[in-house]
């Protein structure tokens, strides 16, 4: 892969146009992964005639290399444990717990934040089309992919504009179709394949939220 996105938006589009076929389906919905994946998963669903919402997931941490995913949660009580990183790092029980309330309580203060006084998700029956901006170790999607099969998803798409190859595979086994729009070999990070790629705010992801409903 040579391209580089300009911005997250400029991937959604990119990654639209790969969607063309589910324009307007029924009974399907994008569901961004915040905070990143909302400007992405706007364009999405802007292109394609589909209603947005957010599946709200956390990274579970090292402690001491918070940015090292030892798993992760998800709406709907989905957890995701990376054996690998705990292998490695074997954090004992007690900090895993300790993480997983910390996230646990940022996961409810965002849900209400972004989802406000809509009712929770009804996926009974439904195709959803998670959406990030990458996928670099893959599990936090793999917490969303499983989130989405407990709320009851008929089908779950996973949709990037970019993943490393070991995360595209990992999440090639547990939803029901990727799409992906390149999986380079030489991955260190999300970010490497943007030109702009700051961090998207609270604000932004509800002003999005907020024009899509409306």
């Amino acid at each position: 892969m040579t391209r580089v996105f300009e911005d997250r938006a400029d991937a959604g589009r990119a990654l639209a146009r790969a969607l063309e076929g589910r324009r307007a389906a029924a009974d399907t919905i994008v569901l961004a992964l915040p905070r990143g994946g909302v400007p992405v998963a706007f364009e999405v669903a802007q292109a394609l005639g589909l209603p947005l919402d957010v599946l709200v997931v956390r990274k579970l941490g090292l402690p001491w290399q918070p940015e090292l995913a030892m798993g992760a949660i998800a709406s709907g009580g989905a957890v995701v444990m990376n054996e690998d990183v705990l292998r490695m790092a074997d954090p004992g029980e007690r900090a895993i717990e300790q993480v997983k309330r910390q996230e646990q309580a940022e996961l409810v203060r965002r849900e209400k934040q972004y989802r406000g006084a809509r009712p929770p998700l009804d996926m009974h029956g439904r195709t959803g089309i998670l959406v990030d901006d990458g996928l670099a170790t893959g599990a936090t999607m793999e917490a969303a992919v499983r989130a989405l099969k407990a709320l009851g998803a008929r089908h779950v798409v996973v949709a990037v504009p970019v993943a490393s190859p070991d995360a595209r595979d990992r999440i090639a086994a547990v939803a029901d179709e990727v799409v992906c729009l390149a999986t380079p070999m030489l991955f260190s990070a999300v970010g490497q394949w943007y030109r702009d790629f700051g961090q998207t705010s609270d604000a932004e992801v509800s002003d999005l939220l907020a024009k899509a409903c409306g």
